[in-house]
């Protein structure tokens, strides 16, 4: 083989191992600018491939950047041990992490958006791959920084972390809770206004047996709102008990009705 021809296999396979090494198997679909920085931070060393069985429904623009609908629904078997959920253009990317221990992968919300943004959910397999679902959300801006009325109320402290629940049954055999905290969620961005938020919640049984994990992040919306898929023969003579605590030391304990 000539030398030439040498040299451009050789740099040829270089490129691939990168490739490999890095995981990605196709480019970013959206085309962000900030994809390959915020990979390597959340994900360093490790696969990420972008995967249609991911589905993240967002609305094409945001009416409100304070409150910006999303859900993760996974499908297609792809087996999710943990869901990351993440806004590349925000000034805190990471937005909440989420466990189905018990539960269906599927969790909808809504989220603080600074800027026009790619959102994204990352799914973490049984192998240890990522798996990454893509939205893009366009937004007049200001969502982190700007200060919510989360604090309005004179007697919002008396409310903090109190729990509406709800739930519904579904004809496919799950039943739909909805989750509703009083929080106001302050990421520490707006002035003179510290950073404020829910840190974890967890979902168990009676017995203490966990359903799912929800690790919280600052861009979360004041008063949160989230919706689970809970199979029907799990919850069958069960009594669901909220847990959870946020940045200051405070905690919540409810059993839900």
């Amino acid at each position: 083989m000539p030398q030439s021809l040498r040299l451009g296999a050789a740099v040829m396979l270089y490129a691939l191992a990168l490739v490999a090494r890095a995981g990605d198997v196709a480019p970013d679909p959206l085309n962000s600018s900030r994809w390959h920085d915020v990979r390597r931070a959340l994900f360093p060393g490790q696969p990420v491939r972008f995967d249609s069985r991911v589905e993240v429904t967002a609305p094409a623009t945001a009416e409100d950047s304070l409150n910006v609908p999303v859900s993760v629904r996974v499908t297609g078997g792809l087996e999710a041990r943990r869901i990351l959920v993440f806004a590349e253009m925000n000034p805190i990317v990471p937005v909440l992490e989420f466990e189905p221990l018990r539960v269906s992968p599927y969790l909808s919300f809504r989220m603080k958006l600074q800027q026009a943004s790619p959102i994204r959910a990352a799914v973490l397999d049984a192998g240890g791959a990522w798996h990454v679902g893509s939205a893009w959300v366009d937004a007049a801006g200001g969502g982190c920084t700007a200060p919510g009325s989360g604090r309005a109320a004179p007697d919002w402290q008396e409310h903090l972390n109190e729990v509406q629940s709800r739930f519904w049954s579904h004809p496919q055999g799950e039943d739909r809770l909805r989750l509703r905290i009083s929080h106001p969620m302050d990421t520490g961005l707006a002035a003179s206004i510290p950073a404020f938020f829910l840190q974890e919640l967890v979902l168990t049984d009676e017995t203490g047996a966990p359903y799912l994990r929800l690790k919280v992040h600052e861009p979360v919306s004041q008063n949160p709102v989230f919706s689970f898929d809970i199979p029907a023969e799990m919850r069958a003579g069960h009594r669901l008990r909220l847990t959870g605590v946020d940045n200051g030391g405070n905690r919540l304990d409810r059993v839900l009705e």
